[in-house]
């Protein structure tokens, strides 16, 4: 298979001093219980040079946004609520370790609109940001991630990564150490985010685990895998690996130097086959999207779904589609 001459778009990747720092869009608010976003940030800053800008949201209905707006009251209180979230925010920065070299210059902004995942989006674009990092909603289990609406929009629809970090997880001090791709709903072997998650591991002089998951005992299965599943499990392991031996010979091809190790989690249900796997506390694990049409978003398929709430490390879904820097 020929190499990859072109480079994939930035995603979490970038240590050659010619690149630019990788621009980290955290959705984070004072008013939250938990500092996952920011730790993942920082996390990842401790991996790459990064650029940091962190975004709180005001909720506010579309029938009262124009007319509250106009009011002198309003504009008053929205600089207070604002200079207090920028001090919450350097605050949460200094506290997860992150040096002020990587704040932005903007390194705390303050919107308010009744579309919390429309000026999440918005602000990425204005940022230029490479991904946006959300934390972990309250009600999960203390080390598995619930997604909440939020989350939910932009798994369906967000042109940029999207990373999601568990709740009350512990994260290595030395930052990334292993990047990990799993094939989910799809299944081929020179999938667009398998390529992304071997050019950040190059990049960043990490070793690749690629993964395959063989849960027992679902009903619910995509057909992807097989129409007769599990009653055919043997034949889909032996699918499973077929795929890994392939993607191993297509990473080792456009990335020779690449450590790349393969494995597949086999156990009871969705959980027991992730825990079936080592996990380290600096594993990234990556996840492609679904197909969405022509254009390079993240459409978050019925597989990783329902994956998402038994991983216990933090995750970076892809958007699939066309390279936008090919």
């Amino acid at each position: 298979m020929a190499k990859k001459s072109s480079r994939p778009s930035p995603g979490l990747v970038t240590s050659e001093d010619s690149l630019p720092p990788v621009r980290i869009l955290v959705s984070w608010s004072p008013k939250s219980a938990g500092t996952e976003a920011i730790d993942f940030a920082a996390w990842i800053a401790r991996t790459t040079p990064a650029q940091i800008r962190v975004v709180s949201t005001i909720s506010q209905p579309l029938t009262v946004t124009s007319l509250s707006k106009l009011s002198g009251s309003y504009k008053k209180w929205f600089k207070k609520e604002r200079d207090a979230c920028e001090d919450a925010v350097r605050d949460a920065l200094s506290a997860a370790g992150v040096h002020k070299s990587q704040w932005d210059k903007d390194v705390s902004v303050l919107v308010a609109g009744p579309s919390r995942p429309q000026l999440l989006e918005e602000m990425a674009q204005d940022f230029d940001a490479h991904v946006i990092l959300l934390g972990a909603n309250q009600s999960a289990p203390k080390g598995r991630f619930f997604s909440g609406s939020t989350a939910d929009a932009l798994l369906h629809y967000s042109p940029l990564p999207v990373g999601l970090s568990p709740r009350s997880i512990k994260l290595s001090k030395h930052g990334v150490t292993r990047i990990n791709f799993a094939f989910t709903d799809r299944g081929a072997d020179d999938d667009p985010a398998l390529l992304r998650a071997a050019y950040m591991a190059h990049r960043t002089g990490l070793p690749l685990r690629v993964l395959a998951f063989s849960p027992e005992g679902l009903i619910d299965v995509p057909l992807d895998y097989s129409p007769t599943f599990p009653s055919d499990a043997p034949n889909w392991r032996e699918h499973s690996l077929s795929l890994l031996d392939r993607a191993h010979d297509f990473i080792a091809d456009a990335f020779p130097d690449l450590e790349v190790t393969t494995a597949i989690g086999n156990g009871n249900g969705w959980s027991g086959a992730v825990d079936s796997l080592k996990w380290k506390k600096g594993d990234l694990l990556c996840l492609g999207s679904a197909p969405m049409g022509p254009f390079a978003r993240v459409f978050i398929g019925s597989t990783a779904t329902e994956l998402l709430p038994h991983v216990g490390v933090p995750v970076l879904v892809c958007p699939t589609g066309p390279d936008p820097e090919s």
